[in-house]
């Protein structure tokens, strides 16, 4: 009985330990490490403090309060406490996936669903990593850059992913379309993934729709086929017809995939994160940010919602557009984050379409071109555009051969910035004018003023010599090559530029199945003089149309023009009276002011603990000199004040680490 009460006490303790450490140490805390180093603080002093002084006491029955207020036993605490901190900034120092990963995982769950989460996504991770190590990625990971050894690495990474199944097989399928950053030989590997999905049993395809539709289902179809068109990884598609006998599309989505999202999702990036770590090679790849990416996106196509979403802001961008493709109705009444309703459109694949093309005698150019000029018009111009073209995405219509656009779960957006630099982009490589694609590059990139633009034009020139004098423009080659160009210079892409960028090489790739002669840069240089054309010519064509848009800009602008003569007046005053001064305000910039302010915060804490380090050994030094009571007084505040010295120091080193990891 007595042990137990004692055995409270130490777990009281605990908790406050606990609790004070984590106050101490800052935000951001991860609450694995945070439990741990309390254990093995609370286990290794109480064993040190056992040794040399309980065991020779009885201190079994004596109650807390008088245990506590005896000096070695706030001694032990303290010990406690300085030891738990210490213990979590080594655990913060061999950490390299950053900062509170737990914590921004795991939400607000509560602790014991936290450690049970944290224990199952542990137990995939090992197994992952096993996998991993087994088919001998590490080892053919240090020599990637020899070509029969990066042969071996592609066929480890490969079977890595195969393996470990699921979203795995998924990310090493998107891996393959980015032939902009890997090799051939990778390309040839990842491509031979495929991932068999069994179809989803009537009762769950009955149990999904009397969940996911407003009215029973027999209210909103006639007829609904429970054999699948087709089955993936995340959905499944089947045909119906509704009661007012519009034949529709309805795609499901897969009740297990969210909780698979949840759990594998993390592992996907962990693993990312631990390959970066043991390969310069995947750093340089940007490994861990093209895992990052594909979890974001993924996590967007499990809500139905948000593809429906993007549906209809295409179709609303391309309304009043010239080159007429066609995008499946949505019948938002019955679509929601679990089901879509659409248009059924009879057609097929352009992969698959020879007959068709010859069927209805399409012009294979003159359809490529249609397709082209309605991406950039996308791009360049409405600024959302479909993410994903390639070839099972784009059909021809069977009945008047016209281009249908499917599947918006992945679009991207580009800022009326990134649209300028796109424009500037394709206007350089059709010039082969290094100067017009820096300038173009320069908007497409971020933390572009450290560049030196002489060696970079000089590196851009050289990409343009690889691509002169040809029939063709190569652009998969060209679109690696820059992204190399910008990776070498420390630059990276904004990644809706990014996404528009790879885009543009899988419609490349789509096109030239349709017409192989195809060239995107070529069709680009036509595209721009008929827009630079239509936008000259558009005053004289609509009249009445400029002479509105005339009157509200000049509506916009004549209060300024008014104030502009006060302003001038006033300015020409302060000149004369020597009033005008230049400031540059180091604070105004937001990153600046609060990297100066935690600066300053952190060197203050620094002053304060040195300060207190300092008095604390001045202290006992007077102490030696002092044989009366009162250097029992001093001994005791100088070892407080060394005490609060290394708490302070060691909360400075964690913030320290976190600084160097973010």
């Amino acid at each position: 009985m007595i042990f137990v009460k004692f055995l409270i006490q130490i777990i009281v303790v605990s908790g406050i330990i606990y609790f004070v450490s984590g106050r101490l140490i800052g935000s951001s805390i991860n609450f694995v490490r945070r439990v741990l180093s309390v254990v093995i603080s609370v286990t290794l002093t109480s064993f040190v403090y056992w040794y040399s002084y309980l065991r020779h006491t009885d201190f079994l029955s004596e109650s807390m309060v008088q245990t506590i207020t005896e000096v070695s036993t706030l001694i032990w605490i303290g010990s406690m406490l300085l030891i738990s901190m210490l213990l979590y900034l080594v655990f913060e120092l061999f950490d390299s996936s950053g900062i509170a990963s737990g914590d921004r995982r795991h939400g607000q769950k509560s602790i014991l669903l936290r450690l049970r989460s944290y224990w199952r996504q542990q137990k995939r991770l090992r197994q992952v990593l096993k996998i991993a190590v087994t088919n001998g990625v590490v080892q053919t990971i240090k020599y990637a850059r020899q070509r029969e050894n990066e042969k071996e690495l592609a066929i480890a990474l490969r079977k890595t992913l195969e393996q470990c199944g699921g979203i795995f097989i998924k990310f090493g399928q998107v891996l393959s379309t980015r032939k902009e950053l890997f090799s051939p030989i990778f390309i040839d590997e990842l491509e031979r993934l495929q991932q068999s999905v069994r179809p989803l049993q009537p009762e769950q395809v009955t149990k999904i729709l009397e969940h996911a539709l407003p009215k029973p289902v027999d209210e909103v179809f006639t007829t609904f086929h429970m054999e699948p068109l087709a089955a993936a990884s995340i959905g499944q598609v089947h045909n119906a017809r509704l009661k007012n006998y519009d034949e529709v599309v309805v795609k499901l989505l897969r009740p297990e995939v969210k909780g698979i999202m949840r759990d594998d999702l993390d592992i996907l990036e962990e693993f990312a994160n631990w390959l970066t770590s043991k390969s310069t090679w995947a750093e340089s790849l940007g490994f861990r940010e093209l895992a990052g990416g594909f979890a974001d996106g993924l996590r967007e196509e499990t809500h139905l919602d948000i593809e429906v979403r993007n549906t209809l802001q295409v179709t609303n961008a391309l309304a009043k557009s010239d080159y007429k493709v066609r995008i499946p109705k949505i019948y938002t009444q019955y679509s929601d984050e679990d089901i879509i309703v659409m248009e059924y459109v009879r057609g097929k694949s352009v992969a698959e379409g020879a007959s068709e093309f010859k069927r209805l005698s399409i012009d294979r150019r003159q359809f490529a071109q249609t397709i082209l000029y309605s991406f950039f018009e996308q791009m360049l111009f409405s600024g959302i555009f479909h993410a994903d073209p390639h070839p099972g995405n784009i059909y021809i219509d069977e009945t008047d051969g016209a281009p249908i656009l499917l599947d918006f779960g992945a679009v991207g957006r580009l800022g009326t910035t990134q649209q300028e630099g796109l424009k500037l982009f394709l206007m350089g490589i059709q010039q082969n004018d290094s100067s017009i694609l820096y300038d173009g590059l320069m908007l497409l990139v971020e933390n572009a003023n450290h560049v030196e633009r002489a060696r970079m034009e000089q590196a851009i020139d050289q990409i343009l010599l690889k691509i002169s004098y040809v029939d063709r423009i190569p652009t998969e080659e060209l679109i690696h090559s820059l992204f190399t160009v910008v990776r070498d210079f420390g630059l990276a892409f904004y990644p809706s530029v990014g996404l528009a960028l790879r885009s543009l090489v899988t419609l490349d790739g789509t096109l030239r199945i349709i017409e192989p002669q195809f060239d995107i840069f070529t069709e680009a240089k036509d595209f721009s003089s008929a827009y630079m054309r239509a936008a000259f010519l558009k005053p004289f064509k609509e009249p009445m149309a400029t002479k509105e848009r005339l009157q509200e800009e000049l509506s916009m602008l004549i209060p300024t023009l008014r104030k502009m003569p006060r302003r001038v007046d006033q300015l020409i005053q302060r000149v004369e009276s020597g009033k005008i001064i230049l400031h540059h305000d180091i604070f105004s910039d937001e990153h600046n002011a609060r990297f100066i302010t935690q600066l300053f915060s952190r060197f203050v804490l620094l002053l304060v603990g040195i300060t207190f380090g300092i008095i604390s050994v001045a202290l006992l030094a007077i102490s030696q000199f002092i044989h009366d009571s009162y250097a029992v007084y001093l001994n005791t505040a100088a070892y407080l004040g060394l005490f609060l010295c290394a708490i302070l120091l060691v909360r400075l080193s964690i913030q320290a680490l976190r600084s160097m990891k973010q």
